[in-house]
């Protein structure tokens, strides 16, 4: 048949892109979780500062106000990962959005319940625009519950389509475009073998873009995991040195000028990871 050859390269093409595309998008959410389990660890290290200063009498103001800003700086985190996720009402809320971000929505909810959180925490935006990462309490967490289920609570939806990269995680559907047709068979009964062919290199064009989206983010994620685990370990680690020699002091003002320095200079690393936390992935 006439441009039988044409057809069959294109789809072959198009299924090649669309499994790199499958591969792109379980690296990604792999990796946020990576992210999301080493802040975690960070929080942990983070409260320990926290209670090693509350155990010392006399301290300056200044560890207070640091402390202040640390706190604001995790709580949206922390909002995040006390959300109770649930499918059916990620669907639910997906239903008041619009068709891209409905279907947008569904995709997400399909995602397993710890990378749908990983990925609120990564890429999360309100329906305003503003960053999940910026809110906190109720409002971090009804944002939250927008995101996954792809709309908002309020009229408009939105959500998850917002971005490039959280419209890539939508997959086929979410894009509005016809691979998944393509190579289940549908659309290729019906319509002649060129017509088909452009359309099939049509279709893996849009593939190969988001996957290359997908894994720049993917370059993103590591790197931010991998200093927020430097980080996070090193302050451990200094803090088990110091408390180490230390024992002795329950004072502040007990404390040596040198011994007072690394407190600070500890508290100023422990303020330095909690920004991490606020630091946003492009999408």
């Amino acid at each position: 048949m006439l441009n039988s050859s044409m057809k069959k390269e294109a789809i072959k093409k198009l299924e090649n892109s669309i499994t790199s595309y499958e591969k792109s998008t379980k690296k990604l959410q792999t990796k946020a979780i990576s992210l999301h389990n080493t802040r975690s660890y960070g929080v942990d290290v983070i409260n320990k500062i926290e209670e090693y200063i509350n155990t010392l009498a006399n301290t300056p103001k200044e560890f207070e106000k640091t402390i202040e800003k640390v706190e604001i700086n995790l709580s949206s985190f922390k909002a995040l990962t006390e959300i109770s996720y649930d499918e059916k009402e990620m669907i639910r809320l997906a239903g008041g959005g619009t068709a891209i971000g409905v279907a947008a929505g569904v995709a997400t909810a399909a995602i397993a319940p710890t990378a749908a959180m990983a990925l609120a925490t990564t890429f999360g935006v309100a329906s305003t625009g503003t960053a999940i990462s910026t809110l906190s309490g109720a409002a971090a967490t009804n944002a939250a519950l927008a995101w996954l289920g792809g709309g908002t609570l309020l009229a408009g939806g939105g959500g998850i389509a917002k971005g490039s990269v959280l419209l890539a995680l939508a997959g086929p559907i979410g894009w509005g475009i016809g691979a998944a047709s393509l190579t289940a068979g549908g659309f290729l009964a019906n319509k002649k073998n060129k017509e088909v062919a452009i359309k099939a290199d049509k279709e893996r064009v849009e593939v190969i873009k988001a996957s290359k989206v997908l894994d720049a983010t993917t370059a993103e994620i590591i790197k931010l995991n991998a200093s927020t685990e430097t980080l996070s370990t090193n302050i451990e680690q200094s803090l088990i040195t110091f408390v180490s020699n230390t024992k002795r002091v329950k004072s502040y003002t007990e404390f040596s000028q040198e011994e007072k320095e690394l407190l600070r200079a500890l508290l100023n690393n422990t303020e330095s990871l909690s920004a991490l936390f606020k630091k946003e992935v492009a999408k």
